[in-house]
């Protein structure tokens, strides 16, 4: 198996980046030539360790990671990655196993694509979760000329949304996935106000949850063992059964 990497950028130079992880060929040379034609840059790799080479030497803004890599698999390098690296992660994955999917968000990614896939849906897919990497809330207004930023404190906690950074009461920053804290961000936008499942998945990935999808189930799990000091017994985000979440603190912006 060939660890070459294969990059090929589109004329704008700031267009995003993003580095496909995947052992089959056709599959690279397909999301390649698919992604480039629709004005993003693209870097192909075959391996784990080619995936680390890339990111080593240039910014990666996404990866799409194939789970059945040679050698490291691609749940282990999720996990490396959440461990190191703050971008994008989607899953695109001939194990569309329900139980594969739900550990393939467990373990940090930010969206889970099962093969085969529509290369419309998945060129939507990668669209939804840079946006919501990027996106300013329209709940937030700061002035861009002001040294202050707007933080939304909660039950001790802030939430700096330009920074995409939140800080725990004893003053240590907790790194937040990109999905973890657009989920946190929707939650806060709307505290004590119950949210359904399908809202959140339309809202943070831009489709409605299939019959047995625990998408959002597994994000707010991994969110709680990082803000609850009892995930087992959450107080900050509660569910309501049959129905979905509720972020129980006030709000504050500051």
């Amino acid at each position: 198996m060939s660890d070459d990497t294969d990059s090929r950028s589109t004329d704008a130079d700031t267009a995003p980046n993003v580095l496909v992880v995947d052992d089959e060929a056709g599959i690279r040379d397909l999301l390649r030539q698919y992604l480039v034609s629709h004005g993003f840059r693209v870097s192909t790799v075959g391996t784990a360790a080619g995936a680390r080479a890339v990111l080593d030497r240039e910014p990666v803004d996404l990866i799409l990671l194939d789970i059945g890599l040679p050698g490291e698999d691609g749940l282990s390098l999720t996990r490396y990655l959440r461990e190191r690296w703050q971008g994008a992660v989607i899953i695109v994955s001939g194990r569309g196993d329900p139980v594969e999917r739900i550990i393939g968000l467990e373990v940090g990614a930010d969206d889970y694509v099962a093969k085969p896939f529509d290369l419309r849906e998945l060129l939507a897919r990668v669209r939804s979760v840079l946006r919501r990497a990027n996106r300013t809330p329209a709940t937030v207004d700061v002035d861009a000329n002001s040294n202050q930023r707007e933080t939304l404190n909660f039950d001790g906690w802030l939430l700096d949304v330009h920074l995409r950074q939140l800080t725990a009461p004893d003053g240590k920053t907790v790194e937040l996935t990109t999905g973890e804290f657009d989920l946190l961000l929707t939650l806060l936008e709307s505290p004590n106000r119950v949210l359904s499942r399908e809202h959140l998945m339309l809202r943070l990935h831009g489709r409605e949850p299939g019959p047995f999808d625990r998408a959002i189930d597994v994000q707010i799990s991994r969110l709680r063992q990082k803000i609850e000091s009892d995930p087992t017994r959450p107080k900050l985000i509660k569910s309501v059964r049959s129905v979905g979440y509720v972020l129980t603190a006030s709000v504050a912006k500051r």
